[in-house]
């Protein structure tokens, strides 16, 4: 059993007399044997938050609960934690071998111990042909999974991932990616995962927190990160190619934009009763070129098509609107797209919250 609790942290470093906060009212639980993904861009906190759990900062203030027990005085090597860093950070001078077994060795476990234990983790990863090997005879992918090995051999209770991908090209990343989530389904246990890669924490976790300016702005399944943001700020920074997000009046029982006018959905006419201006919100995947039953039409001006093989990326004139679609077909000039007023989000213009 491995499961997280964090409560009301606070963090802050000063650099040259400026106190700059970092976090501030950290409040999240990750339950035992989950995949969570922390998620948000750079700076947000996430990797300082993964710091705070290993014991490596200290907050200034909260608690750090690891299974009910509060850690916040307990030394890194004694929270039963196993980290994967960015850097891979192997030892230049020792192999393979000794790499992975070397957290062993300092625990002092006897050498039959050590033995079967990296044999193990080199089976399950595929390494034991590379035991000999020193960290400048891998590739990236092959010395990533070296920083693995010695982080399974330690049998730990919760194993952190600071960007474990980001130093490894786009095809070992997805093959990395497939190894990873097979590795926590073998291990059964707490895997917390740091990324600002959408593709990454959409595919591979079973939960997702997103962070930004060092608050957590929503908790939960990534399909609900998808379709249902919370606020505005989750509804950009989610998803592959970002939400779209306009401005529109609401008059009477129209919302009207520069370029769109469409009837309010029947299931929000009363929750927006009384506005008169909200931030609507379609992803792009949901703008099509086929024609359903009830659906918006609109005309666009074609500004440029992002070919990227198995999918185009349509971007209009129109108020920076993108559209994602399967199609061979060619995509210039004016073309008339569809989307269903059941596929539209509405956030409040002044919280930028999510209306439902």
């Amino acid at each position: 059993m491995a499961k997280l609790c964090l409560k009301n942290i606070y963090k802050s470093f000063e650099s040259e007399k400026v106190k700059k906060q970092v976090l501030s009212d950290i409040n999240l639980e990750i339950e035992d044997k989950s995949f969570c993904i922390l998620l948000g861009p750079s700076g947000c906190g996430k990797s300082t938050l993964l710091r705070l759990i290993a014991g490596l900062e200290q907050p200034d203030s909260g608690e750090i609960f690891i299974d009910d027990k509060k850690v916040n005085d307990v030394h890194p090597k004694d929270r039963d934690i196993a980290f994967v860093f960015q850097s891979y950070a192997l030892y230049p001078h020792l192999t393979v071998y000794e790499n992975m077994a070397f957290p062993l060795k300092i625990r002092n476990e006897d050498k039959k111990t050590i033995e079967n234990k990296v044999k193990e983790a080199a089976s399950i990863l595929g390494l034991e042909e590379l035991l000999k090997r020193k960290p400048k005879e891998l590739s990236g992918g092959q010395r990533q999974r070296v920083a693995l090995g010695r982080a399974i051999v330690r049998d730990a209770k919760i194993f952190l991932m600071d960007e474990p991908l980001s130093n490894l090209d786009a095809k070992l990343r997805a093959n990395m990616r497939v190894e990873i989530k097979k590795l926590h389904q073998k291990l059964n246990t707490t895997f917390i995962y740091v990324t600002h890669d959408q593709t990454e924490a959409l595919t591979m976790g079973d939960a997702i927190v997103i962070l930004n300016e060092g608050k957590i702005f929503q908790k939960d399944a990534p399909e609900n990160i998808f379709k249902s943001p919370k606020n505005v700020f989750v509804a950009s920074f989610s998803g592959t190619y970002p939400m779209n997000l306009i401005e529109g009046d609401v008059i009477e029982n129209k919302i009207k934009t520069k370029d769109i006018e469409f009837l309010i959905p029947n299931n929000y006419i009363e929750k927006l009763k009384d506005k008169t201006k909200v931030i609507i919100g379609i992803r792009p995947e949901n703008i099509r070129l086929e024609k359903k039953e009830n659906d918006i039409e609109k005309t666009f001006n074609i500004d440029f098509v992002e070919n990227t093989g198995a999918i185009k990326v349509v971007y209009f004139k129109e108020n920076n609107i993108k559209a994602v679609i399967n199609s061979k077909e060619t995509i210039e000039g004016k073309k008339t797209f569809f989307f269903s007023p059941n596929d539209i989000m509405f956030f409040d213009i002044q919280t930028k919250e999510l209306i439902n």
